[in-house]
Protein backbone atom coordinates (compact mmCIF):
# COMPACT_ATOMS: atom_id res chain seq x y z
CA UNK A 1 0.00 0.00 0.00
CA UNK A 2 0.53 3.86 -0.31
CA UNK A 3 0.38 4.96 3.04
CA UNK A 4 0.47 8.46 4.38
CA UNK A 5 1.65 9.37 8.19
CA UNK A 6 1.55 11.69 10.94
CA UNK A 7 3.84 11.47 13.31
CA UNK A 8 6.58 9.71 11.19
CA UNK A 9 9.71 11.66 13.15
CA UNK A 10 8.14 10.53 16.57
CA UNK A 11 9.09 7.69 19.03
CA UNK A 12 5.62 5.79 17.64
CA UNK A 13 5.86 7.29 14.36
CA UNK A 14 9.84 6.15 13.52
CA UNK A 15 8.66 2.20 14.52
CA UNK A 16 5.42 2.50 12.46
CA UNK A 17 7.80 3.21 9.28
CA UNK A 18 10.09 1.01 9.99
CA UNK A 19 7.24 -1.97 10.41
CA UNK A 20 5.81 -0.39 7.31
CA UNK A 21 8.38 -0.49 4.84
CA UNK A 22 9.60 -3.69 6.31
CA UNK A 23 5.90 -5.07 4.48
CA UNK A 24 7.09 -3.60 1.30
CA UNK A 25 4.73 -0.36 2.11
CA UNK A 26 5.76 2.50 0.42
CA UNK A 27 4.99 5.45 3.10
CA UNK A 28 5.10 9.23 2.55
CA UNK A 29 5.34 11.07 6.02
CA UNK A 30 5.13 14.47 7.36
CA UNK A 31 7.88 16.53 8.57
CA UNK A 32 8.59 19.93 9.28
CA UNK A 33 12.03 19.64 9.40
CA UNK A 34 14.75 18.20 6.34
CA UNK A 35 14.69 14.51 7.25
CA UNK A 36 17.92 11.96 6.00
CA UNK A 37 16.91 9.98 3.11
CA UNK A 38 15.03 6.26 4.29
CA UNK A 39 13.99 3.60 1.96
CA UNK A 40 10.51 3.47 0.66
CA UNK A 41 9.75 6.56 2.59
CA UNK A 42 9.00 9.59 1.04
CA UNK A 43 8.96 13.03 3.38
CA UNK A 44 6.98 15.48 2.67
CA UNK A 45 7.30 18.62 4.13
CA UNK A 46 4.93 20.60 6.20
CA UNK A 47 2.96 20.26 9.41
CA UNK A 48 -0.49 19.13 10.60
CA UNK A 49 -1.84 22.52 9.59
CA UNK A 50 -0.40 22.67 6.23
CA UNK A 51 0.32 18.90 5.06
CA UNK A 52 0.69 19.80 1.88
CA UNK A 53 0.30 16.93 -0.74
CA UNK A 54 1.42 14.40 1.99
CA UNK A 55 -2.48 12.41 0.79
CA UNK A 56 -1.71 12.43 -2.89
CA UNK A 57 -1.76 9.06 -4.51
CA UNK A 58 -2.32 7.72 -0.83
CA UNK A 59 -4.35 4.00 -0.21
CA UNK A 60 -5.19 5.02 3.43
CA UNK A 61 -3.74 7.98 6.24
CA UNK A 62 -2.34 6.64 9.39
CA UNK A 63 -2.91 10.01 11.84
CA UNK A 64 0.03 9.52 14.92
CA UNK A 65 1.05 12.81 15.47
CA UNK A 66 -0.43 15.40 18.28
CA UNK A 67 0.47 17.17 21.39
CA UNK A 68 1.07 15.46 24.62
CA UNK A 69 2.62 18.32 26.69
CA UNK A 70 1.14 21.20 27.03
CA UNK A 71 0.52 24.27 29.53
CA UNK A 72 -3.12 25.44 28.37
CA UNK A 73 -6.40 23.57 26.65
CA UNK A 74 -5.68 26.13 23.97
CA UNK A 75 -2.10 24.24 22.84
CA UNK A 76 -3.86 21.38 23.08
CA UNK A 77 -6.77 21.87 20.94
CA UNK A 78 -4.33 23.47 18.43
CA UNK A 79 -2.44 20.28 18.00
CA UNK A 80 -5.23 17.64 18.71
CA UNK A 81 -8.35 19.20 17.36
CA UNK A 82 -7.22 21.51 14.35
CA UNK A 83 -4.59 19.07 13.63
CA UNK A 84 -6.83 15.89 13.41
CA UNK A 85 -9.34 18.26 11.16
CA UNK A 86 -6.28 19.49 8.80
CA UNK A 87 -5.48 16.00 7.97
CA UNK A 88 -9.11 14.67 7.51
CA UNK A 89 -9.74 17.22 5.38
CA UNK A 90 -6.09 16.36 3.15
CA UNK A 91 -7.79 12.86 3.11
CA UNK A 92 -11.19 14.28 1.41
CA UNK A 93 -9.19 16.48 -0.65
CA UNK A 94 -6.73 13.82 -2.08
CA UNK A 95 -9.77 11.32 -1.88
CA UNK A 96 -8.75 8.95 0.31
CA UNK A 97 -11.07 7.08 2.24
CA UNK A 98 -9.65 5.28 4.92
CA UNK A 99 -8.30 6.63 8.15
CA UNK A 100 -6.99 5.43 11.30
CA UNK A 101 -6.58 7.63 14.17
CA UNK A 102 -4.20 7.16 16.75
CA UNK A 103 -6.05 8.92 20.32
CA UNK A 104 -5.15 8.16 23.22
CA UNK A 105 -7.47 6.30 26.66
CA UNK A 106 -7.60 9.47 28.08
CA UNK A 107 -10.12 10.50 26.20
CA UNK A 108 -12.20 8.06 28.03
CA UNK A 109 -12.14 11.10 30.41
CA UNK A 110 -12.17 14.30 28.86
CA UNK A 111 -13.39 15.61 32.09
CA UNK A 112 -10.58 14.74 33.69
CA UNK A 113 -7.39 17.17 31.36
CA UNK A 114 -7.26 19.30 28.97
CA UNK A 115 -5.15 16.06 27.18
CA UNK A 116 -7.68 13.87 27.61
CA UNK A 117 -10.58 16.50 26.38
CA UNK A 118 -8.69 17.16 23.13
CA UNK A 119 -8.39 13.99 22.08
CA UNK A 120 -12.40 13.15 22.91
CA UNK A 121 -12.64 16.27 20.48
CA UNK A 122 -10.66 14.48 17.77
CA UNK A 123 -12.36 10.92 17.96
CA UNK A 124 -15.69 13.26 17.31
CA UNK A 125 -14.10 14.52 14.42
CA UNK A 126 -12.76 11.31 12.76
CA UNK A 127 -16.36 9.73 13.70
CA UNK A 128 -17.79 12.55 11.58
CA UNK A 129 -15.75 12.80 9.37
CA UNK A 130 -17.81 10.81 6.29
CA UNK A 131 -14.18 8.12 6.22
CA UNK A 132 -13.68 4.90 6.67
CA UNK A 133 -12.38 5.21 10.09
CA UNK A 134 -10.72 3.44 12.64
CA UNK A 135 -9.92 4.97 16.18
CA UNK A 136 -6.68 3.38 18.12
CA UNK A 137 -6.78 4.34 21.83
CA UNK A 138 -3.37 2.75 23.10
CA UNK A 139 -2.55 2.76 26.84
CA UNK A 140 0.95 3.51 28.00
CA UNK A 141 3.49 2.94 25.05
CA UNK A 142 6.95 2.04 25.74
CA UNK A 143 9.98 0.36 23.88
CA UNK A 144 13.40 1.38 22.42
CA UNK A 145 13.73 5.21 21.47
CA UNK A 146 10.89 6.45 24.33
CA UNK A 147 11.61 9.42 26.38
CA UNK A 148 8.64 9.97 27.89
CA UNK A 149 8.87 6.56 30.01
CA UNK A 150 13.24 6.54 30.28
CA UNK A 151 12.67 8.54 33.64
CA UNK A 152 11.20 5.67 35.17
CA UNK A 153 13.78 3.13 34.06
CA UNK A 154 16.66 5.74 35.21
CA UNK A 155 15.19 6.44 38.12
CA UNK A 156 14.82 2.31 39.20
CA UNK A 157 18.18 1.92 38.11
CA UNK A 158 19.12 3.71 40.39
CA UNK A 159 17.47 1.41 43.59
CA UNK A 160 14.63 4.22 43.71
CA UNK A 161 10.81 3.69 42.28
CA UNK A 162 8.56 6.56 43.20
CA UNK A 163 4.66 5.10 42.94
CA UNK A 164 2.25 8.06 41.78
CA UNK A 165 -1.00 6.98 43.64
CA UNK A 166 -2.61 3.50 42.98
CA UNK A 167 -4.04 3.18 39.90
CA UNK A 168 -3.96 0.31 37.27
CA UNK A 169 -2.57 0.22 34.03
CA UNK A 170 -2.24 -1.11 30.50
CA UNK A 171 1.06 -1.38 28.31
CA UNK A 172 1.86 -2.01 24.81
CA UNK A 173 5.19 -2.48 23.23
CA UNK A 174 5.36 0.17 20.42
CA UNK A 175 5.96 -2.73 18.08
CA UNK A 176 2.87 -4.52 19.14
CA UNK A 177 1.14 -0.88 18.43
CA UNK A 178 2.65 -0.58 14.79
CA UNK A 179 1.61 -3.80 13.85
CA UNK A 180 -2.03 -3.19 15.55
CA UNK A 181 -2.45 0.38 13.01
CA UNK A 182 -0.88 -1.50 9.79
CA UNK A 183 -2.92 -4.07 10.19
CA UNK A 184 -5.96 -1.78 10.13
CA UNK A 185 -4.76 0.60 7.58
CA UNK A 186 -4.96 -2.86 5.60
CA UNK A 187 -8.29 -4.33 6.37
CA UNK A 188 -11.05 -4.20 4.58
CA UNK A 189 -13.05 -4.66 7.81
CA UNK A 190 -12.74 -1.01 8.11
CA UNK A 191 -14.78 -0.28 5.37
CA UNK A 192 -17.56 -3.32 6.36
CA UNK A 193 -17.82 -2.23 10.11
CA UNK A 194 -18.10 1.63 9.52
CA UNK A 195 -15.40 2.09 11.86
CA UNK A 196 -14.87 1.86 15.77
CA UNK A 197 -12.73 2.30 18.31
CA UNK A 198 -10.26 0.21 19.84
CA UNK A 199 -8.87 -0.44 22.99
CA UNK A 200 -5.45 -2.70 22.41
CA UNK A 201 -2.89 -3.80 25.31
CA UNK A 202 -0.32 -6.92 25.57
CA UNK A 203 -2.84 -8.87 26.20
CA UNK A 204 -1.74 -9.36 30.15
CA UNK A 205 -4.63 -6.98 31.41
CA UNK A 206 -3.86 -4.63 34.31
CA UNK A 207 -0.71 -3.73 36.13
CA UNK A 208 -0.08 -1.42 38.93
CA UNK A 209 2.63 1.22 39.41
CA UNK A 210 4.55 -1.11 41.90
CA UNK A 211 4.25 -4.00 39.09
CA UNK A 212 5.93 -2.14 36.56
CA UNK A 213 8.27 -1.05 38.87
CA UNK A 214 9.34 -4.14 40.03
CA UNK A 215 9.58 -5.51 35.89
CA UNK A 216 11.73 -2.93 35.07
CA UNK A 217 13.83 -3.76 38.33
CA UNK A 218 14.36 -7.22 36.38
CA UNK A 219 15.28 -5.52 33.31
CA UNK A 220 17.69 -2.72 34.68
CA UNK A 221 19.34 -5.25 37.69
CA UNK A 222 17.95 -3.90 40.47
CA UNK A 223 15.34 -4.59 42.91
CA UNK A 224 14.30 -1.03 43.36
CA UNK A 225 12.78 0.70 47.26
CA UNK A 226 8.91 1.69 46.19
CA UNK A 227 8.01 4.93 47.49
CA UNK A 228 5.02 5.39 47.46
CA UNK A 229 3.70 9.46 46.34
CA UNK A 230 0.36 10.12 47.92
CA UNK A 231 -1.46 12.67 45.48
CA UNK A 232 -1.59 15.44 47.25
CA UNK A 233 2.29 15.75 46.99
CA UNK A 234 1.99 14.72 43.30
CA UNK A 235 -0.75 17.95 43.19
CA UNK A 236 1.80 20.50 45.38
CA UNK A 237 4.67 18.89 42.81
CA UNK A 238 2.58 20.27 40.00
CA UNK A 239 2.10 23.53 41.23
CA UNK A 240 5.90 24.02 41.88
CA UNK A 241 6.94 23.40 38.70
CA UNK A 242 4.52 24.83 37.14
CA UNK A 243 5.60 28.42 38.81
CA UNK A 244 9.37 27.40 38.43
CA UNK A 245 8.75 26.65 34.46
CA UNK A 246 6.99 30.02 34.02
CA UNK A 247 9.71 32.30 36.02
CA UNK A 248 12.57 30.26 34.17
CA UNK A 249 10.80 30.48 30.86
CA UNK A 250 11.05 26.80 29.68
CA UNK A 251 8.42 23.80 30.10
CA UNK A 252 6.78 22.80 32.72
CA UNK A 253 7.94 18.94 33.53
CA UNK A 254 4.72 18.41 35.45
CA UNK A 255 1.67 20.34 35.21
CA UNK A 256 -1.60 20.01 36.60
CA UNK A 257 -3.19 17.98 33.62
CA UNK A 258 -0.45 15.76 34.16
CA UNK A 259 -0.94 15.24 37.37
CA UNK A 260 -4.76 14.15 37.50
CA UNK A 261 -3.61 11.75 34.71
CA UNK A 262 -0.89 10.19 36.61
CA UNK A 263 -3.57 10.03 39.41
CA UNK A 264 -6.58 8.30 37.64
CA UNK A 265 -7.24 4.78 39.04
CA UNK A 266 -8.06 3.27 35.72
CA UNK A 267 -6.20 3.49 32.84
CA UNK A 268 -6.79 -0.38 31.91
CA UNK A 269 -7.88 -1.36 28.25
CA UNK A 270 -11.43 -2.45 27.64
CA UNK A 271 -10.92 -6.21 26.43
CA UNK A 272 -14.25 -5.55 24.77
CA UNK A 273 -12.98 -2.68 22.99
CA UNK A 274 -10.44 -5.15 21.25
CA UNK A 275 -9.67 -6.08 18.08
CA UNK A 276 -10.37 -8.96 17.04
CA UNK A 277 -7.90 -12.19 16.86
CA UNK A 278 -8.36 -12.85 13.30
CA UNK A 279 -6.80 -8.99 12.77
CA UNK A 280 -4.44 -8.79 15.45
CA UNK A 281 -2.90 -9.93 18.34
CA UNK A 282 -0.19 -8.88 20.24
CA UNK A 283 3.31 -10.88 20.48
CA UNK A 284 5.56 -8.87 22.98
CA UNK A 285 5.59 -9.93 26.89
CA UNK A 286 6.54 -7.17 29.47
CA UNK A 287 9.92 -8.62 30.63
CA UNK A 288 10.97 -9.34 26.97
CA UNK A 289 9.85 -5.83 25.52
CA UNK A 290 11.46 -4.22 29.05
CA UNK A 291 14.87 -5.99 28.10
CA UNK A 292 14.86 -4.90 24.77
CA UNK A 293 14.33 -1.02 25.45
CA UNK A 294 16.65 -1.79 28.39
CA UNK A 295 19.45 -3.04 26.03
CA UNK A 296 18.55 -0.24 23.33
CA UNK A 297 19.01 2.66 25.98
CA UNK A 298 22.46 0.95 26.98
CA UNK A 299 23.72 1.02 23.43
CA UNK A 300 22.78 4.68 23.00
CA UNK A 301 24.15 5.98 26.32
CA UNK A 302 20.54 6.96 27.92
CA UNK A 303 21.07 4.60 30.56
CA UNK A 304 23.55 3.44 32.46
CA UNK A 305 24.50 -0.28 33.95
CA UNK A 306 23.40 -0.87 37.53
CA UNK A 307 25.71 -0.40 40.14
CA UNK A 308 25.02 -3.05 42.42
Amino acid sequence: MILAVTGGTGFVGGHLLAAATAHGHTVRALTRRPQPPRPGVAWITGDLNSPGDLCTGAEAVIHIAGTITATSRAEFDAGNVAGTASIIAAARAAGVTRFVHVSSLAAREPGLSDYGASKAAAETLVAGSGLEWAIVRPPGVYGPGDRETLPVFQMVSRGIAVLPGDGRFSLIDVSDLSAALLALAASDGIAASGGGIAEIDDGHGAYSHADLARAIGVAVGRTPLLLRLPLGVLRATATVETTLARLQKRGPKMTHDRARYLGHPDWVAATARGLPATLWQPKTHLPEGLARAVAWYRAKGWLTPARL
